[in-house]
């Protein structure tokens, strides 16, 4: 049974909107009742639940922040954060579903999408129709993702693609893939791909020790041709994409509080019922220091990411303050888990507790979307306007 109980040592909660504690605990209850009671096993097969793709459409996780017009709920991106908060306290395969659709398929075409593009698109993935993709990262091409290869050539009113991308989160399954290739003249450029389209094939990746309730693959253009009009006209160049992961790694900085948070309560739970030497080991300084700490950086996460929400609804967050979230998140993310689970001795390991999945997991959640060092050195230009990446 899913007992998690919200911790909010700092009362937050008289921070939020009613609306805002509405839609998270929706998100809850939904996480409650169709992921927990199955996501262990989803792991434990390495199995992608995609039967949960329609549900996640029909409770608004896809692109709630996408106006009503294009079928998005018109939310606000707290209201964002939130439900990735709780979608990955349940699991951060799930979540990376949930933001690789809202925040790296639909917003492009949202953003940077022509009229026609948005309605083909945009409602069949909010409502789950559509499993959408985003292809950026390449197998010789990650934290440097201007050096690229993967290209175009014109033909007529068609382009023809080639080249793969790598890592990519919904590939195995996905309908269409937002990839983003150089034209003739070295341009990036976002190009929507079809699943059907000759050519294309998404070969699934195995054996991952984590993200394994998570369909991860690759996305490979032999000789595709894809008409023009599939070509994202409002935005090009480099920036284009990486405005793409400043959304989603707001995700994430709220994701990866959600993982904490779940591995937290676990563990005070545990704690007041394990009993050695006669007493809950609740009662043992050692553990009380561990359970203080932790709750102690999950508070100041919530901080972070509030203020964070704050500022991206207003239309201010930086790359810089997105960057520094996630990367805060995560590390203290990882630390409880790791801490959390050391707490449970031996049955921390078992699939009877979600730990040591949210500790494999989030080992994929400090990698994607820009490695921890490479969020450290973002801070570094922003705080110094020095570069120190080449």
């Amino acid at each position: 049974m899913d007992a998690f109980h919200h911790p909010d040592y700092y009362q937050l909660d008289d921070l939020l909107s009613e609306e805002h504690k509405m839609v998270r605990d929706a998100t809850r209850d939904w996480i409650k009742r169709s992921v927990s009671p199955i996501i262990e096993d989803y792991a434990q097969r390495a199995a992608f639940p995609d039967h949960l793709v329609k549900e996640m459409g029909e409770i608004g996780l896809f692109g709630p922040y996408i106006s009503e017009e294009y079928g998005g709920a018109g939310l606000d991106h707290m209201s964002y954060g939130l439900m990735m908060q709780e979608v990955e306290r349940g699991d951060s395969g799930v979540r990376s579903t949930c933001s690789v659709q809202s925040s790296l398929v639909m917003f492009p075409i949202y953003a940077y999408g022509s009229e026609a593009q948005k309605r083909k698109f945009l409602p069949k993935l909010a409502t789950g129709e559509f499993l959408g993709s985003f292809g950026l990262t390449e197998p010789n091409f990650g934290s440097n993702p201007g050096g690229m290869t993967t290209n175009f050539k014109e033909d007529g009113d068609d382009v023809i693609l080639n080249g793969a991308k790598m890592w990519i989160s919904n590939a195995p399954f996905c309908d269409v893939a937002v990839v983003w290739a150089k034209n003739e003249s070295g341009r990036i450029k976002g190009i929507i791909v079809e699943r059907g389209m000759e050519g294309f094939t998404t070969p699934e990746t195995h054996n991952k020790w984590s993200l394994r309730a998570s369909a991860t693959g690759e996305l490979v253009f032999d000789n595709v041709r894809v008409p023009k009009s599939n070509i994202l006209p409002g935005r090009d160049g480099l920036g284009a994409p990486l405005s793409c992961l400043d959304s989603a790694r707001f995700g994430i900085a709220w994701g990866a509080l959600g993982a904490a948070m779940d591995c937290y309560d676990t563990a005070l739970r545990y704690s007041k019922e394990r009993i050695q030497f006669g007493k809950p080991i609740a009662g043992f300084q050692l553990q009380q220091k561990k359970l203080a700490e932790m709750i102690t950086e999950i508070t100041k996460a919530q901080l972070l990411t509030y203020r964070l929400g704050q500022l991206k609804n207003e239309g201010k967050a930086t790359t810089g303050q997105i960057s520094m979230a996630k990367r805060n998140n995560v590390e203290i993310a990882l630390k409880i888990a790791r801490e959390a689970r050391q707490m449970l001795g031996g049955m921390g390991i078992t699939g009877d507790f979600s730990i040591m999945r949210h500790m494999m997991n989030l080992e994929s959640v400090v990698t994607y979307e820009g490695t921890h060092d490479i969020h450290l050195l973002i801070t570094g230009l922003d705080i110094t306007g020095e570069n120190a990446f080449v």
